[in-house]
């Protein structure tokens, strides 16, 4: 089973960083691919990076690339997101998933966490 909570959200001025944090208090974290999604008030869920099991093959979405980076620590079960330069188009809810499948889309993800709020201040 796996488990998953975000953390590290808050808010941050345009230019500046946050990392986010995905922990999975499960043992099964090393077999699944991870993506981070994030959804804006009164938009659609949207993809922002995965992750293979291994920690290779990262994808991410063209808004956030050159950006944002993702990273995994299998030993201590848990995936990273580190945000630099944000801004404000990039304030929303960020939620981590995990799927057997490294995908961008968001259907063969099988297990999100709650999500985490970032707001971005201009």
């Amino acid at each position: 089973q796996v488990q998953l909570v975000e953390s590290g959200g808050g808010l941050v001025q345009a230019g500046g960083s946050l990392r986010l944090s995905c922990a999975d208090s499960g043992r099964t974290f090393s077999n699944y691919n991870m993506g981070w999604f994030r959804q804006a008030p009164g938009k659609e869920r949207e993809f922002v990076a995965a992750i293979s099991w291994s920690g290779g093959n990262p994808y991410y979405a063209d808004s956030v690339k050159g950006r944002f980076t993702i990273s995994r620590d299998n030993a201590n079960n848990t995936v990273y997101l580190q945000m630099d330069s944000l801004k404000p188009e990039d304030t929303a809810v960020y939620y981590c998933a995990a799927s057997r499948i490294l995908a961008t889309l968001i259907f063969p993800y099988d297990y999100w966490g709650q999500g985490t709020q970032v707001t971005v201040s201009s």
